[in-house]
């Protein structure tokens, strides 16, 4: 018997290389004033940004600009609503990796509210948000958080009382995901290896997620095969696009599995880290892929043999291995020995390299979510996690 199961809502999808050119048309069915969000440097100093402006020139585009230079802070969504509520704002364009896509999410969404946005995040904030924003289109940069097709948008305050925590809504799934590989090119191979292990995490964790369904089976083990086929060339060989528009489909399909699935316990130390240190989403991930599957796979196999999430482990597993004629123990294996491999080959450093202090382990673990893991791992596991990725 099939489980009953519903799916969330996704965005209009615009994938292609070169298709970036399509941002005008898209954005103008909105109206002609745009507010443009991006990054610092990497998309302003790329040759898509002249063309860009040419393209919003001659279309008759007016357009305004914001930069998110870091992972999203409730004062950077509050500046820019300030300084643009009392504008004309058609539609708001995120161009550039997950953070940006996050804060083009958040501030489409509170040009419509009043207050701050800390008031609407789950777990801070004491107001709900409503389903009106602003028309959003998100145009990722990086190939990592999939942010471009699921409904939240993630908000940090660092320090030590600091919080990683979302603005959502079902309504703030982006209108539109332009997704154009080219764009991720001039991606750095930091950036380019926790991005894409970000991705790889968000497949994995969704498809053995105990919420997970037939849908999200089927994307995400699409999308671990473009990790399969992607993800090292990606990072050793940038130039590659072939490699990057592989990527690109994994965190788009990361988003969508993620959107419904929900995702694990990798995640969840990655709220409870993000809030009390500066330090990357992607590289929280990278981090702790390893250590978290290896302590649920291990509880699972004491437990339950049987246990249908390691049949998924298995599965993956089978993904990458030419032996097709194995055991599933073989197949689980593999795939543990393979993320340690990816670990140490894109060059994967310890929390402690982002200054995590061992000191700290008892409140990371304290505000650490096991949803969604396939079995729940109690605080002196999530400790020994800690450790192994330390």
């Amino acid at each position: 018997m099939v489980r009953s199961f519903s799916l969330a809502a996704t965005p209009r999808v615009i994938f292609g290389s070169g298709m970036i050119t399509r941002l005008p048309e898209s954005a103008v069915h909105y109206g002609n004033n745009v507010l443009l969000t991006t990054g610092k440097s990497s998309f302003i100093q790329s040759e898509h940004w002249d063309k860009l402006l040419l393209q919003f020139e001659s279309s008759k585009i007016h357009w305004q600009h914001f930069t998110i230079g870091s992972e999203p802070t409730p004062s950077m969504i509050d500046t820019c609503v300030r300084k643009f509520s009392s504008q004309q704002v058609d539609v708001v364009v995120a161009i550039g990796g997950g953070s940006v896509v996050d804060a083009g999410k958040a501030i489409s969404a509170m040009l419509c509210h009043q207050g701050s946005v800390k008031d609407y995040l789950e777990g801070v904030g004491t107001r709900q948000p409503s389903r009106l924003k602003v028309p959003f289109i998100a145009v990722p940069t990086t190939s990592g958080t999939g942010s471009e097709a699921t409904k939240n948008a993630v908000i940090s305050e660092v320090g030590i009382n600091g919080f990683k925590k979302s603005l959502r809504h079902d309504h703030y799934v982006p209108d539109i995901a332009l997704i154009d590989p080219l764009l991720t090119l001039n991606c750095p191979e930091t950036v380019t290896a926790q991005s894409g292990m970000d991705a790889f995490t968000q497949l994995l964790e969704s498809y053995v997620s105990g919420n997970a369904n037939p849908f999200t089976d089927a994307i995400a083990v699409e999308g671990l095969r473009h990790v399969r086929d992607g993800l090292l060339t990606a990072v050793k060989n940038g130039s590659d696009l072939l490699s990057r528009e592989k990527m690109s489909l994994a965190a788009l399909f990361s988003g969508m599995t993620l959107a419904n699935a929900g995702l694990g316990t990798v995640h969840g130390f990655a709220s409870s880290i993000g809030g009390f240190y500066d330090i990357p989403h992607g590289a929280i991930c990278a981090g702790l892929m390893a250590p978290v599957n290896n302590m649920t796979i291990g509880k699972l196999r004491k437990k339950d043999k049987s246990h249908p999430g390691l049949r998924k482990y298995a599965r993956a597993g089978k993904l990458f291995s030419e032996n097709k004629h194995a055991s599933d123990p073989y197949y689980t294996d593999l795939l543990m020995d393979l993320i340690v491999e990816y670990s140490h080959e894109l060059n994967i450093c310890g929390l402690s390299k982002f200054g995590v202090k061992e000191k700290d382990f008892g409140k990371i673990v304290s505000k650490t979510g096991n949803k969604n893991n396939p079995v729940a791992l109690d605080s002196d596991e999530l400790t020994e996690i800690l450790k192994s990725a330390f």
